[in-house]
């Protein structure tokens, strides 16, 4: 995998232009994956316990659960890093697939994604921070834009 020629052309699949809102990224999302997309944090859950967001799947949403940070950039990176892995594909289909009987309250997406999140040097993770990186940077080129930017990231 060619990770910069798949990250653009992730970019340009998205056709929001160089800058965009997050309202504009959220959107765009949704109607790639015709679903409802949300984004929580979760106050209890802390970066030190070695997880800064999971994405997952229900019949109807997409939900993306993100820790606590005092650094608002910090909290879009762990954001935005989940929507990376959505808008290329990652774990669509049985790629992700893990045995149920490991983590039968947990659905499959989220198992795998929980399960293989220690491997950081993976072609998969480095093309969603690339991505992510990316997108952090489109968004900080329309700040002043409204958006529901300050509602997420504070």
């Amino acid at each position: 995998m060619n990770i910069e020629q798949t990250v653009s052309a992730a970019v340009a699949g998205l056709q929001l232009g160089s800058t965009f809102t997050l309202d504009d990224l959220l959107t765009a999302v949704q109607q790639r994956r015709h679903r409802r997309l949300r984004v929580v944090e979760l106050a209890d859950l802390d970066t030190s316990d070695g997880i800064c967001a999971v994405w997952l799947v229900t019949d109807t949403d997409d939900i993306v659960l993100h820790a606590r940070s005092d650094s608002a950039l910090h909290r879009q990176q762990f954001v935005l890093h989940e929507f990376a892995h959505m808008i290329l594909g990652h774990c669509d289909g049985d790629d992700c697939t893990v045995d149920e009987a490991l983590l039968p309250n947990i659905p499959p997406h989220t198992r795998a994604r929980l399960l293989t999140r220690q491997d950081l040097d993976s072609e998969t993770e480095i093309a969603a921070e690339s991505l992510a990186d990316r997108l952090a940077a489109g968004i900080r080129g329309s700040v002043f834009a409204e958006s529901a930017y300050s509602e997420v990231f504070g």
